[in-house]
């Protein structure tokens, strides 16, 4: 998939709409086996107060086309606190698994190692 731009320019509360695309395009291009969490994706996209917009989006995902791999994104403390918005509560874990990301108690094991900033990925 080719990397999208993506405006960083926003200083006020950005537009849902567009924000929602935004934060789409940026999910759809953590490798897999790499998890990030929504205020890393709030702050790339210029808009750092976000992070329960990009929760939002995060939920509204699960329709869209091309898919939006909404398990990748998880708290700052690699926390799975999105799993509930899934299909059933152990969706987001077996996606991760599958992808060989290791998960005790509903949380991301070597988070730290596994966390990717696309602050540094989408250069």
């Amino acid at each position: 998939m080719k990397k999208r731009t993506i405006s960083t320019d926003r200083k006020q509360t950005p537009d849902k709409s567009n924000f929602f695309e935004d934060v789409f395009d940026v999910v759809r291009q953590i490798p897999k086996g790499r998890v990030t969490n929504y205020g890393s994706i709030a702050k790339y996209l210029g808009s750092g107060l976000s992070s329960r917009m990009v929760g939002w989006a995060m939920n509204a995902s699960h329709m869209m086309k091309p898919k939006v791999p909404a398990h990748r994104v998880v708290n700052r403390n690699g926390m799975l606190t999105g799993k509930h918005h899934f299909p059933t509560p152990t969706t987001m874990e077996t996606l991760l698994e599958k992808e060989g990301v290791k998960v005790i108690s509903d949380k991301v094991v070597e988070f730290k190692e596994r966390y990717w900033d696309p602050a540094v990925g989408l250069l």
